[in-house]
């Protein structure tokens, strides 16, 4: 096994049957060590390869913010799903003013690769989810890569469509929470894409949801879900502008917009169960 492949258990607990484990490796794409949340269902347990779900996850959160919060392993459980939540950022880099703002640097490392200095060296997020990740996974879990899922929330939801935008084929199902869908629009965007990509927008909008769907892109067909009551969805999220690219660029988008729901992890595990149902009817075929 690669030393790149090698992984360190740092806790596991059993849950509705199997198990949920979060693990550390050493990440040649990032030059440090990366955390990473697995959840085997009991199927997985049992011998199975099971069809694997990647959830990434907003700002400031951890490897442990959805394993712990959005109660989705009941129902993993039942369909037999393996539940994979990476960090969102390096840890620990010592890089100056990286835990100056809540919103950039660790805990914000918006899932793409930094070409700027001094992020450059470090914030390499893109590399490990779409390429690193699944092979740290391949060499030491039960989950399936021929069907691989990918779904995120906020700034994660940012994340989950970018990447099955900019890499077709590689997420067989795709949905989003609340997803930051027009980043070089609002101000969270502007900030990371400023300082990790510099001031040409032609790079912003390489890492944009809704410009690479009006560029050409396409992804499996979409599920969204925001709330209405949402503080972020005028501002931040810009989810009209998306739908309105999907619309006239015909991707296939199912958006949902629920009364009374806000951003948080009470959105996410009021309707968790119906994206993992999404997933894993869409990888059955895979």
């Amino acid at each position: 096994m690669a030393a790149g492949t090698t992984v360190e258990t740092l806790a596991e607990h059993a849950s509705f049957g199997g198990v949920q484990g979060f693990y550390r490796h050493a990440s040649d794409a990032i030059g440090a060590p990366m955390r990473f949340g697995v959840y085997r269902p009991p199927q997985a347990l049992a011998g199975a390869a099971v069809p694997a779900l990647v959830w990434l996850a907003g700002l400031t959160c951890t490897e442990e913010t959805f394993a712990i919060k959005a109660g989705a392993q009941r129902v993993a459980a039942e369909l037999g799903l393996m539940l994979v939540t990476p960090d969102t950022s390096p840890r620990d880099t010592g890089v100056p003013g990286a835990d100056a703002h809540w919103d950039f640097g660790h805990g914000a490392g918006f899932y793409l690769d930094a070409t700027q200095a001094p992020w450059a060296a470090r914030w390499r997020m893109e590399s490990w989810i779409a390429h690193e990740l699944p092979a740290v996974l391949a060499a030491n879990f039960p989950g399936r890569r021929d069907a691989t899922g990918l779904f995120g929330h906020s700034m994660g939801g940012h994340g989950a469509l970018t990447l099955a935008l900019r890499h077709p084929g590689q997420w067989r199902s795709v949905s989003a929470f609340a997803p930051v869908a027009a980043p070089m629009h609002c101000p969270w965007g502007v900030k990371a894409f400023t300082n990790y990509l510099g001031e040409d927008r032609s790079a912003w909008a390489a890492h944009d949801a809704t410009e690479l769907v009006a560029s050409g892109k396409r992804a499996p067909p979409l599920l969204v879900d925001v709330g209405l009551a949402d503080k972020f969805l005028a501002e931040q999220l810009n989810i009209d502008r998306f739908e309105a690219a999907c619309r006239a660029a015909g991707q296939s988008l199912t958006l949902r917009r629920h009364a009374g729901y806000d951003h948080g992890y009470f959105f996410i595990a009021s309707f968790v169960e119906d994206h993992l149902r999404f997933h894993a009817d869409a990888l059955k075929g895979a």
